[in-house]
């Protein structure tokens, strides 16, 4: 008989170890270890509260004495399941906390000595702790959000107080950088006691605070030599000295449109009497209106470039480029096409070409309209 309850316990045993122990991580494991340990040690107190207070016996003691244990892992699974389904413990997760409180304060008072009431105070929470810290890492796992960050921690007290700094700097990089900074705060106000007609008594003295400053600068940050501090300190006093601006500035965010600039269409048509012109040669360009486009320094350059760009590449297969041909490969107006076509028409390579062409076949480089054979002699290189 011994032998197959033994047996029957070890595969049992097994069974839940396979099922239960082996698919959890380590430390929620050894977490239900803890808090099962510390519920014993509650529920024990319990025993002794129920017989040496409650005066119960026998089989009623032994039904009775857990009854806030059993209400504390009812709750437990119950706001396991909540935060399962609903992402947060709720109110079984309050009950938790307060039937354990229960617990704990009930089993210190029958204990005989302080260190007993505090230890049957300490073993409850203990296992509520380590409850709430397995629920906490599986709300993490299910939602995929952290813990809350707190307003008020040791290193928040500690920057507002100035004895942390927040950034990664060495001690005298943050010297150097309040020393600066008093320089240019004693720069300002001398400049704003000139300018308010102060008495020569106070000017004095703001000139005498900031030579201090210039020195103490100068010396313990080496200002003199180093370029990278003297712009800093440049920049404080161009920051400082500018702060009237500030009230004229006119911010913008950088998705919304400019007030002073407004989309030009990237191909719009030319007129029909321009377009004849160019019908011939190509059906299906669509050129640009003739209308001059307003765009900022950068998109200008960036056009240019792409202007430039395509330009290389029609010289290199020996064909030159007309300013329609630019104007509707870019995105550009004819205008603009053709003043930087008249510069770069000029360059040697493309010189060459157009000589070419003329002396050739008497072909006159015209720079907007197809070429156009013209009967009289016209010099090589004209318009």
């Amino acid at each position: 008989m011994a032998y197959f309850l033994l047996r029957q316990a070890w595969r049992s045993g097994a069974l839940l170890l396979q099922r239960y122990v082996l698919p959890r991580p380590i430390e929620d494991v050894l977490t239900i270890v803890a808090a099962c340990i510390a519920t014993g040690v509650s529920a024990q107190g319990m025993w002794r509260f129920s017989g040496d207070v409650l005066g119960l016996d026998g089989p009623l003691r032994l039904l009775l004495f857990a009854f806030i244990e059993v209400a504390i892992v009812t709750s437990a699974v119950r706001a396991r399941r909540n935060m399962r389904e609903n992402y947060s413990a709720g109110i079984d997760g309050i009950a938790v906390w307060a039937l354990t409180c229960l617990t704990a304060v009930l089993s210190s008072l029958d204990a005989h000595s302080l260190a007993e009431a505090i230890f049957r105070l300490a073993a409850p929470l203990v296992a509520a702790w380590l409850w709430e810290r397995g629920m906490a890492i599986e709300r993490h796992r299910i939602r995929g959000t952290g813990r809350i960050n707190w307003r008020l921690t040791p290193e928040r007290m500690l920057v507002r107080l100035g004895l942390a700094e927040v950034s990664d700097r060495t001690a005298s990089e943050v010297d150097a950088h309040r020393r600066l900074t008093r320089v240019a705060l004693a720069a300002k106000k001398a400049r704003n006691l000139r300018e308010q007609g102060a008495p020569d008594r106070k000017i004095r003295a703001a000139l005498a605070r900031l030579d201090k400053a210039m020195d103490q600068a100068v010396e313990h940050t080496g200002l003199a030599v180093d370029t990278g501090r003297q712009e800093a300190l440049l920049a404080q006093i161009a920051a400082l000295y500018n702060t009237e601006a500030l009230i004229d500035a006119d911010p913008r965010v950088p998705w919304g449109p400019h007030a002073d600039h407004q989309p030009v269409p990237a191909r719009p048509e030319l007129p029909p009497a321009l377009v004849e012109l160019v019908a011939e040669e190509d059906e299906n360009l669509v050129l640009l209106d003739s209308n001059p486009q307003i765009v900022d320094i950068a998109e200008r350059a960036r056009l240019m470039r792409e202007a430039r760009a395509y330009w290389n590449r029609q010289i290199a297969k020996g064909i030159v480029p007309r300013t329609v041909d630019i104007a509707a490969e870019i995105g550009i107006s004819p205008a603009t096409a053709r003043d930087w076509r008249s510069v770069w028409k000029l360059e040697p390579q493309a010189h060459a070409l157009i000589e070419q062409l003329y002396r050739e076949h008497g072909i006159i480089d015209t720079g907007t309209f197809p070429a156009i054979e013209l009967q009289d002699e016209v010099p090589a290189g004209g318009r």
